[in-house]
């Protein structure tokens, strides 16, 4: 798809949720550089304030700063309140975190806030935002997920539980959505070079195969018609083709096994 094809079915606008680093800010990034005028979304204003600076002074769109929590019961109502008088014609549901250790040891509040920022948001933006597109006859929705959401995770269980929603969630509006114009992609990323290994307490030097957010934005975004699911790591994709054709019972007690190490 040309520049300009993607400007014309996904433009005039796009929203990007968790906008100040990682993945997020990667496709706040490529969107911008197709020409697309850009709503960025999270929690750090001055991030969103100096990549804003950055990608207007750059590519000449218009970016627009919302600063929201997304762990707020309201904020996707927000959100689309401050859009109205928006024509966007991609959400990309991007935000996202989790927690890695046994079930236990987790804080109840924030298994309650993985649930609201991974899973309640997202499914009210989509309600917010499904009805828009619909009205305009094209555009897209685009859900990152993770690989931890194919399968249960053992020592990653309430995560990978988010990230199975989001696949499912996904998946159903795609089928809805497809024979009305309206792409439907849920990016299920393997290891990536963002703040969220780090966050887990993990080096991301430790990580094999490990990707570019950049290179996970621009894959999905050149993926959107090639849903619903899609996994742009190869080494992931086998991977997962692996574990998936396994015994259920044998391929958690091989996640299980290879986390505690």
């Amino acid at each position: 798809m040309s520049t300009n094809e993607f400007a014309d079915r996904y433009g005039p606008v796009a929203l990007v949720t968790g906008a100040s680093s990682g993945i997020g800010r990667s496709f706040a990034e490529l969107l911008a550089a197709k020409g697309l005028d850009v709503v960025i979304v999270a929690r750090r204003r001055q991030r969103l304030q100096e990549l804003a600076a950055r990608l207007q002074s750059q590519y000449g769109v218009t970016v627009t700063v919302l600063e929201a929590d997304l762990a707020a019961a309201d904020a996707a109502q927000r959100i689309v309140d401050a859009t109205a008088a928006l024509d966007i014609g991609l959400l990309v549901s991007n935000a996202g975190f989790g927690f890695k250790g046994a079930y236990d040891s987790a804080e109840p509040a924030a298994m309650a806030e993985v649930l609201m920022v991974n899973c309640h948001t997202p499914m009210l933006l989509a309600r917010g935002f499904v009805p828009r597109l619909r009205q305009r006859g094209r555009g897209g929705l685009l859900f990152t997920s993770s690989v931890e959401g194919l399968l249960g995770g053992p020592y990653s269980a309430v995560y990978a539980a988010s990230k199975g929603f989001i696949n499912s969630l996904g998946e159903g509006l795609w089928a809805e959505l497809t024979p009305d114009g309206i792409s439907v992609l849920t990016l299920c990323p393997g290891a990536t070079d963002t703040e969220a290994p780090r966050k887990q307490g993990i080096d991301p030097a430790t990580l094999r195969h490990l990707m570019s957010p950049d290179d996970v934005a621009r894959l999905a975004l050149e993926n959107l018609d090639n849903g619903p699911l899609y996994l742009p790591s190869e080494h992931y994709r086998a991977s997962f083709e692996y574990l998936l054709a396994m015994p259920r019972r044998d391929a958690l007690m091989a996640i299980a096994k290879s986390m505690k190490k």
